[in-house]
């Protein structure tokens, strides 16, 4: 039996700072697998575990944290052994893969899904075990260590892709977005900006609104039309957006919406932009309520769907455009050192991060 030793930042109690304390980890259980931890991401789901918003389904104390990179130190029985040593992504959910929403395709819906960081322990942490079914390899081979993919990241650059890049790679898949298509992001940050960047990697028209000019500048050439929504209401918006399909010669092209600022006021506006025959994705998340007239969805004839996480099948796709250099992170990524956690997670709160945070061990 093998013995690790390391450390684990944890929360003991709502609205009270992470602690530090020594853990050691033995042989993962079966399906399982323990992971030297490289980055992990800091989510705002992490923050509201942290302040008390939503409850974990595991007790606490736990240790939050679920963007995870790492490197496969030992495997359960039932793991498949191609991944001994290798460097890892581990989805931000493992769906069951036997319940009713699992077998229809539902995989994002499933009640029995464990979540690092919720379900049991997370990343925030110098080692983590995750179910090892559907982690998916860095490396082609053990032991190697260096930049990663044509894009050559290291491998903390990759932690985000867990959940950010991936959930917003489920709502355009979900969405049908096709070449062609007008893809509207309410929100230009974190999931928001990855969106862009797929929906501009499958071809579509791009069109990125949100309050900060950096955000906004910060997406480059993944954007064919940038909006900064401050003093604008939801008809300034809809004009810009008519005038510039009528530009690309993509009038009748569906208008694919995703609310991804999770704000109140993001989430009326991209109601407000609901077109006919077209499709809004409810992505960001906040617990105030909005305002909006839910018969539009009918005179529309249009479609409203959440997302949640994506699908474990979807992320090798993801990971692709993303070694490959299609989407970018490296610019929407910020190293701390792990012991920062507390620190960090005071900026998340202040909204004084303008990049998304990965802390390494």
């Amino acid at each position: 039996m093998m013995t690790v030793r390391g450390y684990a930042w944890v929360l003991e109690a709502p609205k009270t700072p992470l602690v530090r304390v020594d853990r050691t980890w033995g042989d993962p259980p079966d399906g399982a697998v323990l992971l030297e931890v490289l980055g992990c991401g800091v989510c705002h789901t992490d923050l509201g575990f942290a302040d008390g918003d939503v409850a974990p389904r595991a007790p606490l104390p736990l240790v939050l944290g679920h963007e995870v990179v790492g490197r496969v130190l030992a495997m359960g029985a039932g793991v498949r052994g191609d991944l001994a040593g290798k460097r890892v992504l581990a989805p931000a959910v493992s769906p069951c893969g036997v319940c009713r929403a699992c077998k229809s395709g539902r995989a994002t819906a499933c009640p029995k899904g464990l979540m690092p960081g919720n379900d049991a322990d997370g990343g925030f942490a110098s080692h983590v075990v995750v179910p090892g079914r559907d982690v998916v390899a860095l490396d082609d081979a053990p032991g190697l260590s260096g930049p990663i993919g044509a894009a050559g990241l290291e491998a903390w650059e990759i932690a985000p892709v867990a959940d950010a890049a991936t959930t917003a790679y489920q709502a355009v898949v979900r969405a049908g977005l096709a070449a062609g298509d007008v893809a509207v992001f309410v929100g230009a940050g974190g999931v928001g900006g990855f969106g862009a960047q797929i929906a501009h990697a499958l071809g579509a028209k791009v069109v990125a609104i949100d309050v900060s000019p950096a955000r906004l500048e910060a997406l480059g050439d993944a954007v064919d039309e940038r909006i900064d929504a401050r003093g604008q209401t939801s008809k300034d918006l809809r004009n810009v957006i008519r005038a510039r399909r009528k530009a690309w010669g993509a009038t009748d092209a569906p208008l694919r919406v995703f609310e991804t600022s999770g704000t109140t006021a993001g989430q009326e506006t991209a109601f407000d932009l609901l077109d006919r025959g077209g499709s809004l994705s409810v992505v960001g998340y906040t617990r105030d309520k909005v305002s909006v007239r839910l018969s539009n969805v009918m005179a529309l004839d249009a479609e409203i769907f959440g997302n949640w996480g994506c699908a474990p099948e979807l992320y090798a796709g993801v990971v692709d455009l993303v070694l490959s250099g299609k989407v970018a992170v490296r610019s929407f990524v910020e190293r701390r050192p792990m012991d920062d956690v507390n620190a960090v997670l005071d900026a998340v709160r202040a909204h004084a991060m303008s990049k998304l945070a990965v802390l390494v061990p």
